[in-house]
Formats: C-alpha cells, structure tokens, sequence
C-alpha cells in the first residue's frame, strides 16, 4: 500500500469513527426502543430479521421499512406453508398477503393480534415504498420503520415462542422449528 492509499484509508476511519461516534446515543435509543424475540428459528428469514433492528438502530428507516415487508410476507408464506394453505385462489390466481393472513386467521393458525399486526405492516404503504411512487416523499419513515418493527416482534413472538425446560428451548409452536431427530435445532440469536 502506497502513502496516498494509506493516508486515505486513515481519513476514511477517522470520519466513520466520528459520524458514528456523534450519532451513538441516538442509535442506542432507537435500539433499546424496540421490541424483539431474543431467539427465533434460523431459517431464510431470520438473519435479514436480524438485520432490519440494525438498519433501523443506525437509522437507515426506509430500508427497515422495505426489509419489514419482505420480512412479514416471508413469515407468512412460511407460516402457510408449514400448515398446508395454499397460495392459490379457486380460479388459479395466487392469494395476496392479506389473502393468506386472513386465511391463517380464520384457520386460528395464528391469533388476532398476530394478523393484526401482519395486516399493518402490510398495509403500511408497502407498494408505495416498493415502486418508488411519489407518494413515499410524504412518508414518515422512521415512524413506520419503528411500527413495522414492533408489530414484527409480535408476529415473531407468536411463531417463536418457547419455553426453557431443563435449561433447554422447548418450543410452542415445534412445526415453526426445524427439530432434529437428536432433539437440536438451528436458531438466530439476537440477545444483545
């Protein structure tokens, strides 16, 4: 490495130790003031889960709010899934998002509160924020981010739910983990 590339590097660290130095308050805050599963199962869905807290702690608001829908409609679909709901309508077309929160409703695959919660993330100016229409200058990201993320962990909370038995996770809902044969399963952990 060069003088020029070293000294360009330094300037870079200096001022990305600065910038986040300024704003570490602010991101604890916004940490600390959502909710969230402190284990959920590990699959596809849960490290981007993960990662929508940080961008939303670092204040990243419209990608928390865009990976918020991605993560609700995944859970969703998952949930469906793994109760034989199927995607489709009568006449061949595949069910919305909303289609399939109602169905799971009205199955009582899942509660009130966690379609709920479901439906507002859904709802939560979701086309809008994924086609760029001009109506999402309007939009209070961070508002929405910080909802999307509270109505995620209730949804999060009633999949994944457990309890500790001998020191161990024993799960509510089994069908939403992935058990294996030895009694094991993969999770996520996010107990910070």
């Amino acid at each position: 490495m060069d003088t020029a590339e070293a000294m360009k590097r330094i300037k870079v660290k200096e001022s990305i130790e600065a910038h986040y130095q300024s704003f570490i308050d602010e991101k604890i805050d916004r940490y600390l003031e959502i909710e969230r599963q402190g284990i959920i199962g590990g699959h596809y869905f849960a490290s981007a889960s993960s990662e929508c807290i940080y961008l939303y702690r670092d204040g990243y608001f419209i990608g928390a709010v865009m990976i918020s829908h991605a993560i609700n409609e995944g859970i969703i679909k998952f949930v469906a899934e793994r109760n034989d709901i199927q995607k489709n309508k009568t006449d061949g077309t595949t069910k919305t998002i909303e289609d399939l929160i109602n169905d799971l409703r009205g199955k009582e695959i899942i509660s009130t509160d966690c379609g709920n919660a479901s439906i507002k993330i859904w709802r939560s100016y979701r086309n809008d924020i994924h086609h760029m229409n001009p109506t999402v200058a309007k939009i209070d990201f961070k508002k929405i981010a910080k909802q999307n993320l509270n109505h995620l962990s209730i949804i999060e909370k009633e999949i994944f739910d457990f309890k500790i038995k001998n020191g161990a996770i024993s799960p509510t809902n089994p069908k939403y983990w992935d058990i294996k044969k030895d009694g094991t399963t993969s999770v996520f952990l996010r107990l910070e």
